[in-house]
């Protein structure tokens, strides 16, 4: 499920947001490597990654092993993509309970922004402010690793046009992620239906039906909330300051028609913020007001079902993690004294604060 995002730098500033970050698609490329095609296509070239170990020494002597990965986009079948080209990898992110993320107030999301430390805690949350292509207007982001997605539904038709290359009212050219300059793939047979409805390859009910549908995938019961293991972890969780970036809970807005996300109590352990993660994960890449070095903070909701639904333990926005204890070795930036704070926990304490991530 992994992918390459690119871009270059440069391009418009939206109307009505500050301090963007201005990228564009390359100009053959697109904004997303192609790494198959239709028949009758070909595709743009192959991504290559390649792994350093990192050791990582804990208190107790433990050495944990970090992959440090290396991108690059090989095989280019159209040219060489622009010199300046900036590329990003990408591992899906789990799907559930984003109906619940999109009826967070947004008040309460901005509340939470610190852009300035101005509590001096050493997190300062950033809000992301991205076009909605659906209502025209600046909107705060909520879905996406850098939430450069606005709403389910945005979210649903990029996906469908840059990963499947289908039409939507939201996005309505039928060759998707194809640039000018790959004619071939542009003059291609399409599923545009002029005769029937609307003429789209993904009609508006049937992208409102994906989008019921993504809003509406459950979140999973929560498992040993009274063991005494999950317990002490939580303990830890919150004496590391954890919290500061995985926001416990909310209170979801009323909305009308939608009774199932409505005036809910929900425990994400997401803040939707942007925050800088340190050099170790930085991708160089901006994307709207994040930079290259900031990724949005992910829910932890059913993290610990991973292995059991996904068949792997491979955590966050590239994979490069093997376990959830990896996913936090490679906190930094902003989150550099809770990743401190775990390597100098007692072991004990350290199996404590697994227990209770995979409690969730």
């Amino acid at each position: 499920s992994m992918f390459l995002r690119l871009s270059v730098p440069g391009g418009p500033d939206p109307e009505g947001i500050a301090e963007w970050l201005a990228t564009a698609p390359d100009p053959i490329y697109g904004g997303q490597l192609q790494d198959l095609a239709a028949p009758g296509q070909k595709a743009e070239g192959r991504m290559d990654v390649s792994y350093e170990e990192i050791p990582v020494t804990l208190s107790d002597g433990m050495v944990i092993s970090l992959r440090a990965p290396s991108y690059a986009f090989a095989g280019a079948a159209w040219g060489d993509p622009a010199p300046d080209l900036m590329i990003s990898p990408r591992v899906a992110p789990q799907m559930i309970g984003l109906g619940l993320l999109e009826a967070i107030p947004a008040a309460d999301i901005l509340a939470l922004a610190d852009p300035e430390d101005a509590d001096g805690d050493g997190i300062s949350g950033r809000v992301q402010i991205v076009p909605s292509v659906e209502f025209g207007v600046p909107m705060l982001g909520r879905f996406g690793l850098k939430a450069g997605a606005p709403t389910v539904k945005e979210q649903s038709a990029g996906a469908f046009s840059g990963d499947m290359g289908l039409s939507t009212v939201l996005h309505p050219d039928p060759w998707g992620d194809c640039t000018t300059a790959q004619t071939a793939c542009r003059a291609a047979p399409h599923g545009q239906e002029p005769d029937k409805r609307d003429g789209l390859e993904v009609d508006r009910e049937s992208l409102d039906l994906v989008t019921f549908y993504s809003r509406n995938l459950g979140v999973p019961e929560r498992r040993g909330v009274d063991d005494p293991q999950v317990l002490r972890g939580k303990e830890v969780f919150y004496g590391l300051n954890c919290q500061g970036c995985h926001q416990p809970k909310f209170v979801t807005n009323r909305l009308d028609g939608q009774p199932e996300q409505s005036f809910q109590l929900i425990w994400p352990y997401t803040d939707l913020l942007l925050h800088d993660m340190g050099p170790g994960l930085a991708d160089g890449r901006p994307e709207g007001r994040a930079s290259g070095s900031e990724w949005k903070t992910p829910p932890l909701w059913g993290i610990g079902l991973t292995q059991h639904v996904s068949g792997h333990t491979q955590f966050l926005h590239d994979g490069r993690a093997r376990s959830l204890l990896e996913a936090v070795l490679w906190h930094g930036g902003e989150a550099q004294a809770a990743r401190d704070g775990l390597v100098a926990l007692e072991r004990e304490d350290r199996e404590a604060l697994i227990a209770f991530l995979e409690s969730l």
